[in-house]
């Protein structure tokens, strides 16, 4: 399989660089699209293939991969689509808030034909295997919605879910992102101003985190059964957790959540 990504930005540069450390694909198998050259440059040490020619990276590739600002993938698609085989490429869409029913708009020819399209929204996590990747067939058949679950589930973990879920999905894990990391810098400001050194409040609140989610997934308990496990009786964990739910902390993590799709 032969992969072509139009966009070295932020999302198309983790996605080359997660893909070309998968089982499936070499980095040569990658070809990466973008008319910035710092944007490729950035990218030459993944060993993916790099060019400033949309066409170019659209004739070599099985897999077509839209990766760039929402308000310009109508002029991409305008710009590749005569180049596109309808019949053996297929078309991924990262673009978020870019629907099938625009993308089927943009890509109609007047015969009635259609590439097999997915939307999908991963997060930058994809640049070291570790994203969470929703996947929203559109028009595939089974064997290549198959093929695309388990290339991305190399990459992190690969969800398939239905169009209505995606910007749900996107504000849950990939501004979900921004959401841990801001937990994460919390938690060392409060060690800072407990006494420790950046670096040792940093070391300390990192490894905690990768604790619990490890021991999360390990376990299969639910989080709120892993808490009751830490929590004594009149203890200082209780009496933390308190003091963040009465700031609001729940609440706050939801509100936030539900403010990204609106």
């Amino acid at each position: 399989m032969k992969i072509s990504i139009i966009g070295a930005g932020a999302m198309g540069g983790a996605m080359a660089r997660g893909l070309a450390l998968s089982k499936s694909l070499q980095p040569s198998d990658i070809t990466v699209s973008d008319p910035n050259d710092e944007a490729l440059s950035a990218l030459k040490d993944s060993g993916v293939n790099a060019t400033k020619d949309n066409i170019e990276a659209v004739k070599s590739s099985d897999v077509v991969v839209l990766a760039v600002k929402p308000w310009l993938t109508e002029k991409i698609v305008s710009q590749i689509k005569s180049e596109l085989d309808y019949s053996k490429q297929t078309l991924i869409s990262i673009c978020a808030g870019v629907s099938s029913k625009d993308l089927i708009s943009w890509l109609e020819r007047g015969d009635g034909k259609l590439p097999e399209i997915f939307l999908v929204i991963p997060n930058i996590a994809m640049a070291i295997k570790e994203s969470t990747t929703f996947v929203v067939p559109v028009n595939a058949k089974k064997e290549t919605i198959d093929e695309v679950l388990h290339l991305f589930s190399q990459t992190g973990s690969a969800i398939r879910i239905e169009e209505k879920l995606l910007p749900a999905a996107t504000t849950l894990a990939s501004c979900g992102i921004a959401y841990a990391a801001r937990y994460i810098r919390a938690s060392i400001q409060g060690g800072i101003e407990l006494g420790f050194k950046e670096q040792e409040a940093r070391k300390a609140v990192l490894q905690t985190v990768q604790g619990a989610v490890n021991l999360i997934r390990k376990s299969g308990l639910h989080p709120e059964a892993m808490i009751d496990k830490v929590c004594t009786p009149g203890g200082m964990t209780i009496r933390g957790l308190n003091q963040m739910e009465h700031s609001g902390f729940t609440s706050a993590v939801i509100k936030g959540l539900k403010a990204g799709i609106k």
